[in-house]
């Protein structure tokens, strides 16, 4: 999933986007509601992570301007408050779940998952095939015949973009936008070395290689069945 973390307080933020990152999810981390608003507002995030005392603009302010744009998200608001109205406040207000800290990481990927599994979204598919390759996002892994494949846990992110968007274009930049955290020293050579890295070891296990080059514009996935 790719998520957006709205956390002020670093001590906190900065292990959860590591937790995070470790079990395959793609996180921005931002410190206001202002920015988090205008991060949410551009699209491309399956579920906002949002603290509610945020400086700027309060976490209740983020979701109702979300949820009156009709935006396809879940959210998932993470605070110290926690009495019953405010509970109920914040569920009002629009979030699908509330989160009282401190909290331990593993309920918190618990209620992630939770949320997956009941929302009806695009990326809620957990296995994924291409030909002989498969990708099974519960498990995090990659297998070819059945063979597991031993990817980092970026070209991981990459493959199963591709798989989830087959025939569709994107360009270095676009996949640095949506892949890598907006705070990442990443430029579009990066992209290139993990896109490089990625498709050297697909062809390593005999697999034609699913990814397109079409130069000067960026990549995409070949359709299963179609002629290179």
């Amino acid at each position: 999933m790719r998520i957006l973390l709205a956390e002020d307080d670093a001590l906190l933020a900065e292990p959860l986007r590591e937790f995070l990152q470790r079990h395959q999810h793609v996180v921005t981390w931002v410190t206001d509601g202002e920015t988090a608003l205008q991060e949410l507002l551009g699209g491309g995030y399956d579920l906002a992570l949002l603290d509610w005392m945020l400086p700027r603009r309060d976490g209740c302010a983020v979701i109702g301007t979300v949820r009156a744009a009709r935006l396809p998200l879940l959210v998932l608001m993470l605070t110290a408050r926690d009495g019953l109205d405010d509970v109920v406040q914040g569920l009002e207000a629009g979030a699908d779940d509330y989160l009282v800290k401190p909290f331990r990481l593993q309920e918190l990927l618990a209620r992630i998952g939770s949320l997956e599994r009941r929302a009806p979204q695009p990326w809620r598919e957990a296995c994924l095939r291409w030909g002989r390759l498969s990708l099974d996002r519960s498990a995090a892994s990659v297998a070819c015949d059945g063979v597991p494949l031993a990817l980092t846990s970026k070209e991981f992110q990459l493959l199963e973009w591709f798989l989830r968007h087959p025939g569709q274009c994107f360009s270095r930049s676009r996949l640095r936008d949506l892949l890598w955290p907006l705070d990442a020293e990443a430029g579009d050579d990066t992209v290139k070395t993990h896109l490089n890295n990625l498709r050297r070891k697909l062809r390593q296990q005999g697999l034609e290689d699913p990814i397109d080059t079409l130069h000067g514009i960026g990549y995409r996935l070949r359709p299963y069945g179609e002629a290179p």
